[in-house]
């Protein structure tokens, strides 16, 4: 019956109106092939805009759907296809017909833009079809819509402007996962289709570091450069919005910044916290900068990492135990990549990479994700959803249950 279905739907013939939301559609991608060509730090370089591929438009793949708006949702952290996660919360559900089947999906608001009055009605609707992994992107495709374009209880779903995630075009962006109650059973054979061309490494645009707010020159400046610095709490409301706040990279020609790198040092290593890491979140400072002990050098030394990125993360996994000197009296265990390949800048602002395995690599990760506002138990909340095979049930990772707290 569906594939009935799929035949007449192409052979429904074509008017002078469906020319006319043709031309409309073209002049909609050509205007997103126009704003990629201008970004010089974008996903897609301008040799390779060629490879961007759609369906032809179509009419039938744009529908009216019911609104369902949800009342009392609680944020929850959306997965990334890079390891980490985003803030969302449901805001609605969109029931609506193609080819004579019902669907619904659920359209989200981001948290982290949402108090932005500009973005206020910004929806975000990702979804996986039966094309994915096909005709389309493996990871799903999104589409955004407009709370303020709810009419009477609906609102237009457009799948013909359907676009991929920008990780399908490179490496280094934070692509949400379509979550599982947006997996549909059909085709969508509308908006853009699988990019054929080269994958980029998305380039370092250090134009965008920023310099230390007054507020966190403050912080800095309370102390020598071998004073230690307070570690903030999730048990302090006012803390944990910085704990939970996403950072910035910093300007390495700030001048407080060695003072920060040493005050940090000495707060990691300070009797009370016998910590193998700490991230500038914890002390305040909503800039990324972390230290991390090298237990995979001789020595294991503590360094200090400016503006570090994870751009890869295996997929064979370890689980071991880990606390965090910002959440007091808690341990967990913890499934983490068990290796992974870290992008960070040196003094000079040269550009470096480096693969790291093992605990060293678990602490990293650890300590990034305070970077983008993710506490560990953050963590063991996304796993406790998503099921996990075990090579091997008699050969597990670990480390010793002591005083060790990245």
């Amino acid at each position: 019956m569906r594939f009935i279905l799929y035949l007449l739907l192409f052979l429904l013939p074509f008017g002078s109106k469906a020319q006319t939301y043709q031309q409309k559609i073209d002049s909609y991608r050509n205007e997103i092939k126009s704003k990629f060509e201008k970004d010089t730090f974008g996903p897609l370089r301008k040799e390779n805009i060629g490879y961007l591929d759609y369906y032809t438009a179509n009419e039938n793949f744009v529908v009216q759907a019911d609104v369902e708006i949800l009342f009392g949702e609680k944020p929850f952290r959306m997965p990334t296809y890079d390891g980490t996660s985003n803030d969302y919360k449901r805001y609605a559900l969109l029931h609506f017909e193609i080819l004579g089947e019902k669907h619904t999906l659920t359209a989200y608001q981001s948290a982290a833009i949402f108090q932005n009055p500009q973005y206020k009605d910004y929806l975000f609707l990702p979804f996986i079809d039966e094309t994915n992994g096909f005709e389309t992107y493996t990871g799903g495709r999104y589409i955004e819509l407009d709370a303020s374009k709810v009419v009477n209880g609906k609102i237009t779903i457009d799948f013909n402007k359907a676009y991929n995630p920008y990780c399908a075009y490179s490496s280094g962006y934070r692509c949400p996962k379509p979550p599982a109650e947006n997996i549909l059973q059909t085709h969508i054979l509308a908006g853009e289709k699988a990019y054929k061309g080269p994958k980029n490494e998305r380039p370092v645009n250090k134009a965008m570091a920023k310099n230390f707010t007054e507020k966190e020159k403050n912080i800095i400046s309370t102390g020598d450069t071998s004073s230690k610095l307070h570690v903030y709490q999730t048990t302090n409301e006012k803390e944990l919005a910085v704990l939970k706040a996403t950072s910035q990279d910093i300007n390495i020609d700030d001048p407080l910044l060695e003072i920060l790198e040493k005050r940090m040092l000495a707060t990691v290593q300070a009797p009370e916290h016998a910590g193998v890491g700490i991230a500038a979140p914890q002390v305040g400072i909503n800039k990324n900068l972390i230290w991390v002990q090298r237990f995979d050098k001789a020595g294991e030394p503590f360094e200090f990492f400016i503006n570090p990125k994870i751009i890869w993360r295996s997929k064979l996994t370890r689980l071991g135990a880990e606390g965090c000197l910002s959440i007091p009296d808690r341990r967990d265990d913890v499934t983490r990549s068990y290796a992974i390949r870290l992008q960070y800048w040196d003094k000079n602002g040269n550009v470096i990479e480096e693969n790291i395995e093992g605990f060293t690599a678990v602490i990293f990760q650890h300590e990034v994700d305070h970077l983008y506002g993710i506490l560990y138990p953050d963590r063991l909340e996304e796993q406790a959803a998503n099921q996990k095979i075990e090579l091997n049930e008699k050969l597990k990772f670990s480390i010793e249950n002591g005083n060790i707290r990245p």
